[in-house]
């Protein structure tokens, strides 16, 4: 490949990387080969299976994931259907590449990721979350969402008893 320098620079304690210094006809020449190799019909064949095979995992996650929304929910019988339809609306919200959300963080088990992507998804959509306003000091926000995700916990709780409540003054029934 011929002579590199990696170009550092450093800043107080940090260290912070300008990039590979090389020839130019070096580059070019690397460059060439790239194309040449991106041009083949097996690298276009490479990339085709990638593809797939990304959407066949992100097809079985999204089941998966909808099916732990579902055991977390845990609601009775009578509820099974809202359930359902909840579970693929969560799992619709929080599944998709690059959505940021919980969902997509491998760092915590399924279920923990399915509880949180539930709450965060009752907190936008059956409460006024969106149009509250909060106080710019530190932790007010953290605070006014545990107290929302305590609300959550309670409207999913009478879902997953068998006694009736009041549809209307429910807003997962409504």
């Amino acid at each position: 490949a011929g002579p590199t320098w990696t170009v550092v620079e450093k800043v107080g304690r940090k260290l912070f990387s300008r990039g590979v210094w090389a020839p130019e006809a070096h580059i070019v020449h690397a460059r060439a080969v790239l194309d040449s190799e991106r041009a083949t019909p097996a690298y276009a064949k490479k990339l085709a299976q990638g593809r797939e095979r990304r959407a066949r995992e992100q097809e079985e996650y999204e089941v998966d994931f909808a099916n732990a929304v579902l055991r977390f929910l845990a609601f009775s019988p009578a509820w099974l259907p809202h359930a359902k339809r909840m579970a693929v609306l969560v799992a619709g919200h929080a599944t998709p590449v690059g959505s940021g959300t919980v969902a997509r963080t491998e760092r915590i088990p399924i279920e923990r990721r399915a509880e949180a992507a539930v709450i965060a998804w009752m907190r936008h959509q059956t409460t006024g979350y969106d149009d509250m306003r909060i106080q710019r000091v530190k932790g007010a926000r953290r605070e006014v969402r545990r107290e929302l995700a305590d609300v959550s916990r309670a409207i999913l709780d009478l879902h997953r008893r068998d006694a009736p409540h009041a549809p209307p003054a429910c807003p997962l029934c409504t």
